[in-house]
């Protein structure tokens, strides 16, 4: 009798590990090939779904707010940094839109002398001023790149976690194309930095904290207390990430995304993973005939007297042809 309880024990015992091998013993292999372990190493997993894209609070052209379908992608967790522009460039000897001379054939007019590389940069405005003119805070530098941000006599030294800019677009496609992976349209962008919180107006929640982002505090143009630690760019990941972990999501720099740039949302026939106008469909009313993309996030300069985009929900738009100290970019990889 004690023979057959044995066995009887013993069958029951190995019955209860096959059952639980069934249920937990398969557990890495779905782990594994779950979608948020198929991003590469710096990217998080953005789970596919609805949002309300635009806002019809803040400025026109981020009317009208509509419901938008995007599908699950990666996205890069900081924005591309100085170091690894740095890697792309020695692997590709590539030369960026900066750091050529003016084209010759689109610039007939001007001197050998005023077709050197260079590119924008900002420059603070003179606190005795009366009055300070509409964008008078950029100047054309001689010798401005990547390298060297505000003009030949800077540089980058010491600076290899910080959010590479003076990229054009044309730069950051070549980017792309190397690192095998694209620019977010300006959807996957929107709602990756909304971290999940649809209608927020900030992506970490309804009120405005200089703590939150890298943003200008003070009077802009003219002077910047830096109460967030920061007069310029930031370390990447120097601000708490939002929801889906990613960090500087707003502020810090404006990022380039594929969308050419109209006024304001007009999904109706698109309201799932939409890409955007066309390029002859561009256009900015403060400069017709020039097609511009699409720039996210805000930056740095953006300050609550001026500008306030930092919000996931602002849009700019941006020559793709020109660089600036405050525009980055970071990438995404779509899952199939």
């Amino acid at each position: 009798m004690k023979i057959v309880m044995k066995n009887i024990w013993l069958k029951s015992l190995i019955l209860s590990l096959l059952i639980i091998g069934l249920f937990f013993g398969f557990s890495p292999e779905v782990k594994a090939s779950s979608p948020e372990h198929s991003c590469p190493e710096g990217m998080v997993f953005i789970p596919g779904g609805t949002f309300n894209i635009g806002s019809d609070a803040h400025y026109d052209s981020e009317r009208s707010a509509e419901d938008i379908t995007v599908n699950s992608f990666c996205m890069d967790k900081y924005e591309i940094t100085n170091a690894k522009f740095a890697q792309f460039v020695k692997e590709t000897g590539y030369i960026t839109v900066a750091e050529r001379p003016l084209p010759k054939d689109q610039f007939p007019d001007l001197s050998d002398d005023s077709r050197k590389p260079g590119s924008l940069v900002f420059q603070m405005a003179d606190p005795e001023a009366k009055r300070v003119r509409y964008l008078s805070w950029w100047k054309w530098t001689l010798g401005a790149n990547w390298r060297h941000p505000f003009g030949a006599d800077s540089n980058i030294n010491g600076k290899d976690n910080y959010p590479v800019v003076q990229v054009a677009y044309e730069d950051v496609k070549a980017y792309t194309e190397w690192a095998k992976m694209s620019l977010p349209t300006e959807t996957q962008w929107e709602y990756a930095a909304r971290g999940g919180l649809n209608h927020a107006i900030y992506s970490w929640g309804e009120q405005y904290s200089e703590k939150k982002a890298n943003t200008w505090q003070g009077l802009f143009p003219v002077f910047n207390t830096k109460a967030d630690g920061y007069i310029g760019t930031a370390p990447v990941g120097s601000f708490q990430p939002n929801g889906y972990g990613l960090y500087d999501i707003t502020g810090n720099v404006w990022e380039w995304t594929t969308d050419w740039y109209r006024p304001g949302h007009d999904h109706k026939s698109h309201t799932s993973n939409p890409q955007g106008p066309s390029k002859q469909e561009s256009f900015d009313p403060r400069e017709p005939g020039v097609a511009k993309h699409v720039i996210k996030g805000g930056s740095y300069l953006c300050a609550p007297n001026y500008c306030s985009r930092y919000r996931p929900a602002a849009r700019e738009s941006q020559s793709p042809d020109t660089g600036t100290t405050h525009i980055g970019f970071r990438l995404v990889k779509l899952l199939n």
